[in-house]
């Protein structure tokens, strides 16, 4: 990729990520975007089919750059509030573009494609946990439920207060 093709996905992106910190995803045209992002709109059709696919372009690198973040997915088995501290602050490192990229009809994507992509990898370390039923109602419970109280209260009462509830939670369940 020379750098203004480079360039030009950066503007796209930039622009997108201006248009959907205002607005829901649903009501971002190309039109708008190609405007802000300096570009034509059969410019942005070479790199993108539509809206959707360049949102979700940009959810599954945000997705990437969380699951990255998290060194021992398998803590989840081993040390509950090692994984959860883990996941929660690569949650909080990335909140600005979750904020963004999340909110509207898209809110609830985040914490199913997380769950997925972990429930996967530790399937596949731990290929006995694929039927226990416990494991896994455990583990969508800490990265779902985890997650919705991650987003309503780490504001008022911390990250560290966040993790060390639902750690003492999922210790009770384990």
């Amino acid at each position: 990729m020379d750098l203004r093709e480079k360039k030009t996905i950066r503007n796209i992106r930039n622009a997108f990520l201006e248009l959907r910190a205002k607005k829901p995803l649903e009501r971002i045209t190309i039109k708008e975007l190609a405007a802000l992002a300096e570009i034509s709109k059969a410019t942005f059709y070479l790199h993108y089919k539509d809206i959707y696919d360049l949102s979700e372009t940009l959810q599954n690198e945000l997705i990437q750059n969380i699951l990255q973040s998290i060194r021992h997915p398998a803590y989840m088995a081993t040390d509950i509030y090692g994984f959860i501290d883990e996941l929660f602050h690569a949650f909080y490192a990335q909140q600005s573009l979750i904020d963004i990229l999340f909110s509207g009809s898209q809110a609830s994507v985040l914490p199913i494609c997380i769950e997925e992509k972990l429930s996967a990898y530790i399937h596949e370390l731990m290929p006995e946990t694929i039927q226990d039923a416990k494991f896994n109602i455990r583990l969508t419970y800490q990265i779902q439920g985890g997650y919705y109280a991650y987003q309503k209260y780490c504001k008022d009462y911390g990250i560290e207060m966040v993790i060390d509830v639902v750690s003492s939670m999922s210790d009770v369940i384990s």
